[in-house]
């Protein structure tokens, strides 16, 4: 301190001028200590560990808004939430899916074998699982049931996903966006009239090793000598008895009990018109059973005849209708929900949640991407595909024009066995692959042009891409918007270079999720084989693929494990993924076992409600 200050000091307290700086220095010490003593008394206000905390409901019953109210009860029509959740609860198909891990657990089927190209799988039925009518579920019921899934054509869900069912027509794997606002979706059904044809499948014998859950002693009964229809014989999947189904693929595919745990594979006990009369009682299989449906919701009681009941910790759940997230925000904040799913919330209330224990994010499972056009020069040489993709800042971009509400996507997938390789992000590298396919600083190169739909954030995503490759390849972006019903006639015409696209990948079956990304007319490119391989996965240390070399496609075993592997789909970046979106949830602190995941697919089988929980105590309460 000055000597004027000093004196400013002495004459703003009342002190002599001649008192020494010393004890000017002694008073504001004493004074300053005085003062941070008295506020330390005064508690300081300590933020809330929880959004909502509140008394946790009496029963066992879950409170659950996951959006509207569901528009069926049909599982053959459950694309997403709030229709799969209620699917999930009404009705078990074959296998069921971990809600932690995302494998496959027993569901109807108790265990399964395929053949060792995993062309065939057989299933082995529980003989105690039964429909709420007390009726045994058989086999006969799956056949049924998918048989009329594959008729049902574009009024089912997900019809993509019967593309590797032997004896049924090929379905293409993707279809334009169909609106705006469906920022990451993109409808997986195109072939609007695909009657059910059926075709002998490959029905070659095949050993059979064991896989899945062990076996039991259990001899199933044969089934009775019933007349079965010619077109029912040819197709891929046959009851060969009461507890044995038996299907067959035309690709290989390892994770075919994943495909089968989604809810379109549920059976249904009759033939659907059910569905259609709202009063009509509907008879299911799974945990829980309807016993109300009114505006105010639906309520599902534990059903008496699941063959798993003992199990099923809650005796209620209750799905409450919400038209929009703030609505179900309040109803969590009076208590009124134990859990909200299935909103969406604005980026400030995002920013607002985030400090809660109760509010969690989840890493979608769909992808944003651009597909490249590798049959167009100059891009079908793979060094250019590289560099493009290398000379884009995921992290930046989602932290940017995404305000930090989506996750960079790295890889393909969120989740498998090889989510763990990532793409290369190193603008040094990109230029040197741009130097060694003969663009030197982007000299001589065409304007990109880059198509995309008409949706402000996929437009903002295009300028800050076509900036990067700009600054880091000095290469010119022509960004091209077209509306939805044009979108898939260019594409079709390759009347593009890179295009915008996004899917959602429905289940935890990484070939029919690669083959959402990469399948086009029923087959799936494969670039000629590498002539070396290494684990780091440096394109440096490969050969490049001919520019003018002609797409083979996936024919074989071999191929088809080519085709799907990770590993070559980043190596060959024939797409370049950018991110994948997020979800948001609230839970209360009582509710245990109410897993979200990466599918959006929580299940009811594991919550408990902690009937005793307390909130805890702030520092310094008695």
């Amino acid at each position: 301190m000055t000597n004027k200050n000093a004196h400013n000091a002495n004459d703003r307290f009342g002190g002599s001028s001649s008192r020494s700086i010393s004890g000017i220095y002694t008073f504001l010490l004493v004074f300053t200590s005085i003062f941070l003593s008295a506020c330390s008394e005064i508690n300081k206000p300590q933020p809330e560990p929880f959004y909502a905390e509140t008394v946790p409901p009496a029963k066992q019953e879950f409170r659950w808004s996951n959006g509207k109210a569901p528009k069926s009860f049909d599982p053959a029509k459950a694309s997403a939430a709030p229709e799969t959740d209620v699917a999930r609860a009404l009705f078990e198909g074959l296998t069921n899916t971990d809600s932690k891990t995302l494998k496959e657990t027993a569901g109807v089927a108790e265990r399964w074998i395929s053949s060792n190209d995993f062309k065939v799988w057989t299933f082995f039925l529980r003989e105690n699982a039964k429909w709420s009518n007390g009726k045994p579920v058989t086999a006969r019921d799956f056949v049924r049931s998918w048989r009329r899934l594959a008729e049902m054509g574009d009024e089912a869900a997900h019809a993509n996903l019967l593309s590797n069912f032997a004896g049924l027509p090929a379905r293409k794997a993707e279809l334009p966006e169909t609106a705006d606002d469906a920022d990451f979706l993109l409808n997986s059904i195109t072939n609007r009239s695909s009657p059910l044809i059926p075709q002998s499948p490959d029905n070659s014998n095949t050993s059979v090793p064991q896989i899945g859950i062990a076996q039991n002693s259990n001899s199933a009964r044969p089934t009775p000598d019933t007349a079965d229809s010619e077109a029912e014989n040819k197709l891929g999947f046959i009851a060969e008895t009461d507890f044995i189904l038996k299907v067959t693929l035309t690709r290989p595919d390892k994770d075919f009990p994943k495909l089968v745990a989604h809810p379109i594979f549920s059976p249904i006990h009759g033939d659907g018109r059910e569905f259609e009369k709202p009063d009509t009682a509907i008879v299911t299989n799974g945990a829980f059973g309807i016993t109300a449906n009114g505006t105010d919701g639906i309520t599902l009681d534990k059903s008496e005849n699941y063959w798993n009941r003992n199990a099923i910790k809650i005796e209620r759940v209750r799905f409450v209708p919400m038209e929009n997230a703030e609505a179900a925000l309040e109803a969590y904040r009076r208590g009124e929900l134990d859990a909200v799913t299935n909103g969406e919330f604005a980026p400030l209330a995002l920013k607002l949640l985030s400090p809660y224990r109760d509010f969690r994010r989840t890493t979608f499972s769909a992808l944003n991407f651009y597909e490249v056009n590798s049959i167009k020069p100059p891009f079908t040489d793979r060094r250019v595909r590289q560099a493009l993709s290398s000379a884009i800042d995921r992290e930046r971009l989602t932290e940017g024009d995404l305000e930090g509400t989506t996750q960079p996507a790295l890889s393909f997938l969120p989740f498998g066995t090889l989510s763990h390789l990532k793409m290369s992000q190193d603008k040094e590298k990109a230029r040197d692959l741009l130097d060694e396919s003969g663009f030197p600083n982007g000299e001589n190169f065409p304007v990109i042009k880059l198509l995309i739909n008409r949706n402000d954030t996929q437009q903002r995503i295009a300028r800050s891409v076509a900036r990067m490759w700009k600054q880091n390849l000095n290469l010119e972006t022509e960004i091209i918007v077209k509306e939805a019903s044009e979108f898939e006639a260019a594409r079709k015409s390759s009347d593009f270079d890179l295009i915008r696209r996004g899917v959602v990948f429905p289940t935890a079956n990484e070939s029919a999720n690669f083959r959402a990304i990469f399948e086009t007319d029923g087959q799936i490119p494969v670039p000629p084989p590498a002539e070396t391989t290494d684990s780091n996965n440096d394109s440096h240390d490969k050969p490049a693929a001919e520019p003018d070399a002609a797409p083979r496609t996936a024919n074989s075993v071999e191929d088809y494990s080519l085709a799907f592997a990770e590993e070559n789909a980043i190596f060959e970046c024939n797409a370049i993924p950018l991110y994948f979106p997020v979800s948001y949830s609230l839970v209360k602190p009582y509710v245990s076992g109410f897993e979200l995941n990466s599918l959006d697919a929580p299940s009811l089988k594991d919550v408990l409600i902690d009937n005793n929980w307390q909130p805890e105590k702030v520092k310094g309460e008695s």
